[in-house]
């Protein structure tokens, strides 16, 4: 069965987008060279790497949170900003699209109750 293995994503400022990660998603980083930091989880979850964009490429990595509110409000006072409306999937789960302080798209994914 495929899964994720690996995610990378790329940065103007690698030491800035590691700040980033590091304050909203509670994440462990260890830098690996001048452009590149490795990501662990701080529980279960894939690792990835912050490195120096030089290509167009754009990945999007989903990360599950919580609650997405609590995850916006963390992403906004760190330099993020929300991409479009959170919208429902199924009864209970949710899912929107935030940029980091790079302009990263991420998608957030949660199975909370909708606010109401």
């Amino acid at each position: 069965m495929a899964h994720v293995e690996h995610f990378e994503i790329p940065a103007d400022d690698v030491v800035r987008a590691t700040a980033f990660y590091e304050s909203v998603f509670g994440w462990k980083t260890e830098k690996w060279d001048e452009d590149n930091v490795m990501i662990s989880p701080t529980d279960e979850g894939i690792g990835g790497d912050i490195h120096k964009r030089e290509a167009l490429a754009h990945p999007t990595v989903v990360v599950t949170v919580d609650r997405i509110e609590d995850t916006i409000a963390a992403i906004e006072a760190n330099g993020g900003r929300v991409v479009g409306e959170i919208q429902p999937l199924g009864e209970t789960s949710r899912w929107v699209y935030v940029e980091d302080c790079e302009g990263n798209t991420i998608g957030l994914y949660d199975d909370s109750a909708p606010a109401s």
